[in-house]
């Protein structure tokens, strides 16, 4: 049976994740955690986040308004700091899965899914664009637990049944060379009956993008007047994130090549259609059977609104 309210069980370190980072983080009452698995619209929804703080106003770099707290490149103590110095809402961002992080009932929880299909086809996009640099200051960085992330394999498929049938972690059976991405959802899902946390699904945000930003708004208590929603729109569109990619995540030639023109990429689904084959998909079948309840594999590949975005 499922906990009454989430209890950290796991510890989750390796060449990214270090969840022990929380444990410095004092919480404020009206604080959003925004926590996703990887390549699902965490950024996406960081930018709306701070569309609705500001009432639509240009974000500085997202890392500094909202730093990936689990992420170990930074040093913790910096980032601990600059939270602490911020004096407006704070919003968060979290890759953990909930197993392995500490719980606050009086924080706003926001987790953003995505079918693992389309999840599979950003994350290409995203580990086969890794710079050597990035790969050299990510395996060298001190305290890193655990193997080095190997290099991406040249060839999609092959990474595909990688991901899709191999654990970076003993307890996890998908998302090697990084860590779950379907038990990721589902150890959020376990608790979705409590107040403070809200699903949102990136097929939801394509086809319905306002709707999604006022229900996004609802649950965080923001009222957002009529002449500024426009605004707030439009600034989080796909083609205004795009051109001012690099000032929403600036000096990331080093990481990627192309840059955060890169990292934003193309904001679609349904790409893995013409990649993945028979048996790729019957891999994907028996890792949702392993992994996911009925009803979170339902939510997974539609959304709310029951429709698949092309």
């Amino acid at each position: 049976m499922t906990p009454r309210s989430p209890k950290v069980t796991r510890v989750y370190q390796n060449h990214l994740l270090d969840s022990t980072r929380w444990d410095g983080f004092t919480p404020r009452d009206d604080d959003i955690v925004v926590a996703t698995p990887y390549k699902s619209g965490t950024t996406w929804m960081q930018l709306i986040v701070q569309a609705l703080l500001t009432g639509g106003e240009p974000t500085a770099s997202i890392d500094e308004v909202s730093p990936w707290l689990d992420m170990r490149m930074s040093p913790i103590d910096e980032v601990i700091g600059k939270l602490e110095a911020q004096s407006h809402r704070r919003s968060i961002k979290t890759h953990l899965p909930l197993d392995g992080l500490r719980f606050f009932p009086e924080l706003k929880y926001i987790v953003v899914s995505r079918d693992a299909r389309d999840v599979f086809m950003s994350l290409w996009n995203h580990y086969s664009n890794y710079t050597p640099d990035f790969y050299e200051r990510l395996n060298g960085k001190p305290g890193r637990v655990g193997n080095p992330l190997p290099v991406c394999p040249g060839d999609i498929r092959e990474f595909w049944r990688g991901w899709i049938t191999t654990g970076w972690f003993d307890w996890e059976t998908e998302g090697f060379p990084f860590w779950s991405n379907m038990r990721h959802v589902q150890s959020w899902w376990d608790y979705r009956h409590l107040p403070n946390i809200l699903f949102v699904h990136f097929n939801d945000l394509l086809s319905d993008l306002e709707g999604e930003i006022l229900h996004v708004a609802r649950f965080l208590d923001i009222e957002v007047p009529e002449e500024v929603l426009p605004r707030v729109v439009d600034s989080v569109t796909f083609s205004t994130v795009k051109q001012n990619a690099e000032s929403i995540w600036p000096g990331r030639e080093n990481s990627f090549r192309g840059g955060a023109q890169t990292f934003f990429h193309k904001g679609t689904n349904s790409r893995w259609k013409t990649v993945l084959t028979e048996s790729d998909l019957k891999l994907y079948e028996a890792a949702v059977a392993r992994e996911l309840s009925v009803e979170c594999a339902t939510w997974l590949e539609h959304g709310r609104g029951g429709s698949e975005a092309e």
